[in-house]
């Protein structure tokens, strides 16, 4: 994948972008993915087999990448009040994904943004602090917006202390996924408090993996939170590729949810 560097008064980051080399990108949909601590944009490309996803569905897909001078794992530092707002972290990231949209011609209208772990959890911070810019978000083993506000706080909610039924989002329509069997971060960290909304359960299998999908849907019958359950699973991407790290070839493919859900009509 092609690299650029976007600098703002927040700092640079680098980022990687596919587009698919056989449509043109002009009204294409965007999707923003963010990786998790210890990974790069080519290692999470690669386990969510989103470049593959973007060839057969006509969207384009950008990877910001993470610095190891920011923080030393490569994690997003969602847990931070100073990129928990409009600034820091989170304006680079708003950058990237306006700069992309501009220079390519895509659809600004249909811009999405998910993320595994830190990942997950800065997807849920670029959803309150610019709700005007995407239009849907995922959150894999990730955590709510600002459950935490300094690293021992981060550590505590990881473990589950206080995680559960953070308040969706600015109500922009939100996909969750997470393993009941994560050590690394808790489940209760998937769980997300929704009223005034239908609450419908499901139950299945796929690809050798339970779960239970928890959908809300709103008066007109939209779907504004949509939680999965994969049971057995750990800290890892719901059927992913194994030639990525912190992916789990069994159970639903979280990657093919993510869209569907995003890409919904309203």
């Amino acid at each position: 994948m092609p690299t650029a560097l976007f600098t703002n008064a927040a700092g640079s980051r680098r980022y990687s972008l596919y587009l698919p080399p056989t449509r043109p990108t002009a009204g294409m949909p965007l999707v923003v993915m963010l990786h998790g601590c210890k990974q790069n944009p080519e290692d999470f490309a690669a386990g969510t087999r989103m470049n593959q996803l973007a060839d057969k569905l006509g969207f384009a897909v950008v990877y910001p990448a993470q610095s190891t001078r920011a923080n030393i794992s490569g994690c997003w530092n969602w847990f931070q009040p100073a990129h928990q707002r409009r600034e820091g972290e989170p304006s680079l990231i708003a950058g990237i994904t306006r700069e992309v949209i501009t220079r390519y011609g895509l659809d600004a209208g249909r811009v999405y943004v998910a993320g595994l772990s830190a990942g997950g959890a800065m997807a849920a911070v670029m959803g309150n602090a610019y709700a005007e810019l995407y239009a849907a978000i995922g959150i894999h083993s990730g955590l709510g917006y600002a459950v935490a506000r300094d690293l021992p706080s981060a550590l505590a909610v990881m473990r589950g202390k206080g995680a559960g039924n953070a308040r969706p989002t600015q109500e922009i329509p939100m996909i969750v996924f997470h393993g009941d069997g994560d050590t690394t971060v808790h489940p209760s960290n998937g769980e997300h408090a929704m009223t005034g909304t239908l609450e419908t359960v499901e139950k299945g299998t796929a690809k050798g993996r339970a779960f239970t999908r928890t959908t809300h849907r709103n008066a007109e019958g939209r779907a504004v939170l949509e939680h999965w359950l994969v049971h057995g699973a750990g800290h890892a991407w719901s059927g992913g590729s194994a030639s990525g790290s912190f992916t789990d070839p069994l159970g639903p493919d979280a990657s093919r949810a993510m869209l569907r859900f995003f890409m919904a009509k309203p």
